[in-house]
């Protein structure tokens, strides 16, 4: 069945997350070049319709003037794409700082939120972004520091999502927190939703789903304790943990990264032990994509989504830059919309 909805992005931070110029790095591949290889795909006639977008040099400095911002826009609705998510730059050694760090990392924190909801004021202004939300986490790479005291940690760092979603909610944005194994307080699926509990804001701050991430979620990877599925374990057994975990994250879900994970963990430069990312088709791949999709977009008309994105975080340049690797995507892409999606007047 053809469906209107949502709409298919492609992620443009594969470019340069974990690349740089550091030893056995890759170099960063451009906003442009990225937006080529993106407006390049084409599955019987059917393209990508938007991206998602990290506001961090070099694709973006977060504190561009308009002038520029609006050149920006402009070259990607020069594409025929439209924006949706953006991705707040948070962490330490770009805007922010740890979520749970003292008084002024925590300021740093919120600065970069602010950032972000400027941003998307510029791109909706321009007419280039009418949905979407704004993605942080916690910033605190590691679990480490926040087991030294687990509630107290929790604690600070819900205060500063509420501070920033009440920031957030006064742009008229929505946050969306990614739930991924090497943030702390966000490292595993309960933590993750004591977390979402906590900030007690679901108007305002929600959760941003990752295929790759949360299958990691299911292994317990960073957080044995809480594991739901063990190796070897049974078909029937690995779904009836992910309706265990879904049917607890999906109420809180308002965004949603199509992906493949092999069940390894991986990562690049300053941004390691995190989800690997795989290619739609990797043999090696855990998931049926279209099938667990299907867990995570159960009423997401309901929840205010409008499109779902590939991440293909840490892919090597040689493979981003394979027309195969885009159309492949692509068809994976349309197959979950043909499954579960729904149309613009429904």
């Amino acid at each position: 069945m053809s469906h209107t909805l949502p709409r298919l992005h492609n992620a443009m931070w594969p470019g340069l997350v974990g690349k740089g110029d550091g030893p056995g790095q890759e170099p960063p591949i451009c906003l442009e070049r990225m937006l080529q290889l993106t407006a390049a795909a084409n599955v019987n006639g059917q393209k990508f319709e938007g991206i998602d977008y990290f506001l961090f040099l070099p694709h973006t400095n977060p504190e561009a003037d308009d002038a520029e911002l609006l050149r920006i826009a402009d070259l990607i609705a020069g594409y025929g794409f439209c924006v949706g998510s953006l991705v707040a730059p948070v962490w330490p050694g770009t805007v922010g700082d740890s979520a749970m760090g003292d008084d002024v990392a925590r300021e740093k924190f919120l600065n970069a939120v602010r950032m972000a909801c400027r941003i998307a004021g510029v791109f909706e202004r321009h007419g280039v972004r009418k949905y979407g939300v704004i993605r942080i986490d916690s910033a605190e790479f590691g679990v480490a520091r926040w087991r030294e005291s687990p509630r107290v940690n929790t604690s600070k760092i819900a205060g500063t999502f509420r501070e920033a979603a009440k920031i957030a909610a006064g742009h008229g944005q929505r946050l969306a927190a990614e739930g991924e194994i090497c943030w702390a307080g966000m490292h595993s699926w309960k933590d993750m939703l004591n977390l979402l509990e906590e900030v007690g804001m679901p108007e305002s701050l929600g959760f941003q789903a990752d295929m790759a991430h949360t299958y990691l979620y299911l292994l317990g990877y960073n957080a044995p304790e809480c594991a739901l599925v063990r190796d070897g374990c049974s078909e029937a057994e690995f779904y009836a943990a992910y309706q265990t975990m879904t049917d607890r994250l999906r109420p809180w879900t308002i965004d949603f990264h199509v992906a493949q994970n092999d069940g390894q963990v991986h990562g690049a430069g300053s941004h390691d032990k995190t989800g690997k990312h795989c290619r739609a088709d990797d043999p090696a791949g855990k998931l049926d994509i279209v099938r667990c999709a299907g867990y995570w977009l159960q009423g997401a008309a309901e929840r205010g989504i409008r499109h779902i994105c590939w991440d293909g975080c840490m892919f090597p340049n040689a493979t981003l830059e394979q027309p195969s690797t885009w159309n492949t995507i692509l068809d994976t892409m349309i197959r979950v919309r043909s499954a579960h999606g729904w149309d613009r007047s429904a």
